[in-house]
């Protein structure tokens, strides 16, 4: 990889910059060192948090991230439901995530009669209700279910917890159906924003997950930098047909290629 032609640097977050509340120490010590002459650009699929709320998360890590420099699996279900004009859906979604969506789609109605679609999104404040109401809603073939990411499970610093890929799985089971629409990674519409600015050569994925991340910046035709400070692991990689561009222990390493 030319690290000479890396402008703009789209970084992953849970795993990548931090696990769960921890920083990861040279991953946020290269973000500072290079906030003037690098584009950074923060992408999760974990939809429980608003960007407002991720802004302060870093923040408070001593990053200067700012909501434009965020990129979400919203946005694109967001274009979704206005290109196919539906304004009453059913969230299975926490209400950080609820405030998110109805920020950026004020007409949207968030109701279980006349429902047009289920949106299942990372869930912290899942209650059986829901989970109920919701099954009985994708009995009925003309709403559509829709799903924010497919990842199976969130990292934390005690070990994965289920995500919306686990949730979708349990839905299979109790009605049949699966969501006809994924967004985020690694769907490329999410970089779309990026894409439209920056020649691909000049971009570069960072994450800590082979399914999500690198899948990505497969997806995107972009470099990618594989961090093993989160999920994946040399064993696991070992185990790739399809290997990343570069393969750092954490973002700080990527330190020598500036020096």
């Amino acid at each position: 990889m030319d690290w000479s032609r890396k402008q703009c640097f789209i970084l992953d977050m849970d795993g990548t910059v931090y696990l769960g509340n921890i920083p990861i120490a040279g991953a946020v010590s290269f973000i500072q060192r290079h906030w003037e002459d690098l584009d950074f650009h923060f992408l999760s699929n974990n939809t429980s948090k608003s960007p407002c709320t991720y802004v302060d998360k870093l923040n408070g890590m001593g990053i200067p991230a700012r909501e434009d420099l965020l990129l979400s699996p919203v946005t694109p279900l967001v274009d979704f439901l206005r290109a196919h004009a539906i304004v009453r859906v059913y969230p299975v979604g926490n209400a950080d995530f609820q405030a998110d969506l109805h920020k950026r789609m004020p007409e949207l109605l968030f109701t279980e009669e006349g429902a047009q679609a289920v949106v299942l999104a990372y869930d912290t404040e899942l209650t059986y209700q829901k989970l109920a109401r919701s099954a009985l809603l994708l009995q009925k073939p003309e709403v559509l279910f829709l799903a924010t990411h497919p990842d199976l499970v969130c990292p934390s610093p005690e070990g994965p917890l289920p995500d919306v890929g686990s949730f979708i799985r349990l839905y299979a089971t109790a009605t049949g159906r699966t969501p006809q629409f994924i967004f985020g990674k690694p769907d490329p519409a999410v970089l779309a924003p990026l894409l439209s600015r920056y020649a691909k050569e000049a971009m570069v994925m960072v994450g800590d997950r082979l399914s999500t991340d690198m899948k990505l910046a497969r997806n995107a035709g972009i470099d990618s930098i594989l961090v093993l400070s989160g999920e994946a692991t040399r064993e696991d990689l070992a185990k790739e047909e399809q290997q990343p561009t570069v393969v750092l222990n954490n973002l700080g390493e990527a330190e020598q290629y500036y020096a």
